[in-house]
């Protein structure tokens, strides 16, 4: 089976990136405004940790979505059904507080002419998850971002989270469940596949794992 390969314009840049000298000052900065002295020997090498941990944290920005699902497959011996990964574990932070959120999306899609392989629609959810985000947005990225590059006659997205933004801060309330979901194509527009789809997702695994 052959593969079709797109080629993708790179993504533009939205901000020009400090330097990373900048970049530890600014923590720096932060370490001080919270009350304790930079200077201190457990805190010296910090801010070098923090900017490490922050490229690795919000690498999406240098990744392209479009790129991941370049690679296609057009012999699918006539295989028109959905098209689902259950259960892929991501971490992302909230952009209000940059404070983390974890859970799990799952995603569906009915592909057309072509298929693209698996690992890179938990490659797209990965890409998006590591941005500042907001749960609803990560949600809608990610079905625009398959239904743009497969043109697939649908998309179903779902993703389940617990954010430490309510539970560390604010109202204090743990382990308390967020679920958004987004659909296009004939998952918006038919009721029975949207609950296929849904179906799917509550669906029992029987254990299975590798």
């Amino acid at each position: 089976m052959d593969a079709v390969i797109k080629k993708m314009q790179p993504a533009p840049r939205l901000v020009k990136r400090p330097t990373q000298e900048e970049a530890e000052a600014a923590v720096r900065v932060l370490l001080a405004w919270a009350g304790d002295n930079p200077d201190r020997e457990g805190l010296l090498d910090t801010p070098r940790r923090v900017t490490k941990a922050f490229r690795e944290y919000f690498s999406g920005y240098d990744e392209d979505p479009a790129e991941a699902l370049s690679r296609t497959f057009e012999d699918v011996g006539g295989y028109d059904d959905i098209v689902m990964l259950r259960d892929i574990e991501f971490n992302s932070h909230c952009e209000h507080h940059i404070a983390p959120f974890v859970g799990r999306v799952h995603v569906a899609y009915l592909p057309t002419k072509s298929v693209v392989g698996i690992s890179k629609l938990a490659r797209v959810v990965e890409i998006f998850a590591r941005r500042l985000q907001t749960q609803e947005t990560m949600t809608a990225q990610i079905a625009n971002a398959i239904m743009n590059s497969l043109q697939p006659g649908g998309v179903a997205v779902l993703v389940e989270a617990v954010h430490t933004c309510m539970s560390m801060r604010g109202v204090g309330k743990r382990n308390v469940a967020t679920i958004t979901t987004q659909f296009a194509g004939e998952f918006k527009t038919n009721p029975v596949m949207q609950a296929r789809f849904m179906e799917l997702v509550r669906a029992p695994s029987n254990g299975f794992s590798l």
